[in-house]
Order: C-alpha cells, then structure tokens, then sequence
C-alpha cells in the first residue's frame, strides 16, 4: 500500500512547482492523448524521454515515480495471459506443452504495459508537483467556460481534488488496518480462499466506516466555515499565466502533433 504514489503532494522548489496549474493540466492532457497514438517505439521513446525531462526538472525521483507500478504488476500478468490465449498472430516464439506463443501476443502486451508506465509518470508527476488547493483552481478555471451550458465547474473541481487529496489517506488508513488486523492474528495473505475472503471483508468494513468518519468530518468542516456549492466566491490567490506556462503548453501540443505524425508514416 505504501508504493502507491499517486496523489501525494512533495513540496519542492522546483521550475515544475511554481508553474501555473492550468498549464500542467492541459501538459498532461496533451501528453496522455498522444500516448494512444500508435507512434511506435519510437514515439513512445520520445515520450519517455520529454516525461524524464520534467521529472528531473521537478527535482522527482524516479525510484518514487515507478513505485506506483508495483500494484499494477499483477493485472500486467493478466494482460499477459489473455494475450498469449486470444493472439495467434506473427511469430510463432516458443511452445509450451503444444501451447504456442506468439509474438503479436508478447508485443501487444509491452505497448499496453508501456502506455500505462507513462501515463503513470505524468499523472504522478503532475500531482506530486501541484498543491491540491492550486489543482482545485486549475480545474475549476478550465472548465469555466462549459458553465453557459449547466456544467457546475466549481463542484466537478472540489470533487475532483478532495478525491485527489484523500487518495493516500485512505491509503494509509488502509495500511494502518491492515497492521492492527494481524496483530489481532488475522491472515491475509495465506490459508483457504474462503478465510482470505473472510480477511478482507475484515479490512473493507473498517476502512468504509472510516472513510465515511473522514467525509462527515469534511462536511462539518465545509459547512462551519460557510461553505455554499453554486455561490458566487471571491478568491485569495488569482492564478497567472507566465511565459514559462506558455513555453511547457507549447511543448506539450508540439509532442502531441510529433506522435499523429509518426503514427500516420508509421
């Protein structure tokens, strides 16, 4: 529970820390619509390495970066599986027990496995390096527009971002649970599947009555310091595009047309 990343805020002073949110946010929509181009391996390379750069620009780890992928190890196994039962296309490369297995079956598998690495980098990226708060804003700014057709912006961002914000809370809780459960002898990871289904309904009905503990908690909070969803609100901080936002937007749609056009001579 502890490798997953997503959603945790590092503060740091970094070029990626101080830039707009808005201009993150669309970075990475940009960056995860160019992803599912079939650019090839060449098109993902470059992706990899435009990703790299602003990782060492956010002065990240990368160790921190790839620890969200441990808990996804399992449905790349899956993948795998299904793959290599479905595929029966190209090469054939080895056979097991007069089951063979293909190489459009092995390849098709990398590019998912490859298309989630990244998608995994620049959305880590992007919350690590983003205030939940300033997030909030971003998002709320960017779907202003939609408000002449009924789209509640504020509401769809405060949602998004306390989803965002309690992501690793629930995380740790869960972690934290799972800890007090085997001090109390309880086994999750060995014995029949029927005691290890008993285990986790032992883990899940805690951790419900703790994340509803959180949200009553928020809701008091919210409500005792005047908080109204659809009213007008007047805010602290005003955010401001600068050259440097421009600069990464820039970057970022200039990727995204590299990767149509590599997939179109591919």
């Amino acid at each position: 529970m502890g490798n997953f990343t997503l959603g945790r805020y590092i503060p740091l002073d970094s070029p990626i820390h101080r830039m707009d949110p808005r201009a993150k946010i669309m970075a990475m929509l940009f960056v995860l619509i160019a992803i599912f181009f079939p650019a090839g391996w060449i098109g993902y390379g470059i992706i990899f390495v435009a990703v790299s750069i602003v990782i060492l620009l956010g002065k990240l780890s990368f160790t921190y970066i790839l620890k969200s992928m441990k808990p996804m190890m399992f449905m790349m196994f899956f993948l795998l599986i299904m793959n290599c039962l479905v595929l029966k296309t190209g090469e054939p490369l080895f056979t097991i027990y007069s089951f063979t297995v293909y190489s459009d079956a092995v390849f098709q598998t990398l590019y998912i496995v490859v298309r989630l690495l990244l998608m995994i980098m620049i959305t880590t990226c992007l919350t690590a390096t983003t205030k939940p708060l300033d997030m909030t804003l971003g998002i709320e700014d960017l779907l202003k527009p939609f408000t002449k057709i009924g789209v509640p912006a504020h509401e769809i961002a405060m949602l998004i971002s306390i989803a965002l914000r309690f992501i690793p809370d629930l995380i740790d809780e869960t972690t934290r649970i799972i800890k007090a459960q085997e001090s109390r002898g309880v086994d999750l990871k060995e014995g029949k599947m029927k005691e290890r289904i008993m285990a986790i309904l032992s883990l899940i009905v805690p951790l419900f009555v703790s994340a509803f503990q959180r949200a009553e908690d928020l809701a008091n909070a919210m409500e005792a310091r005047g908080y109204a969803p659809g009213e007008e609100r007047t805010r602290y901080k005003v955010l401001k595009m600068e050259m440097r936002d421009w600069i990464l937007l820039f970057c970022a749609f200039l990727l995204l047309v590299g990767m149509i056009v590599l997939s179109r001579f591919k």
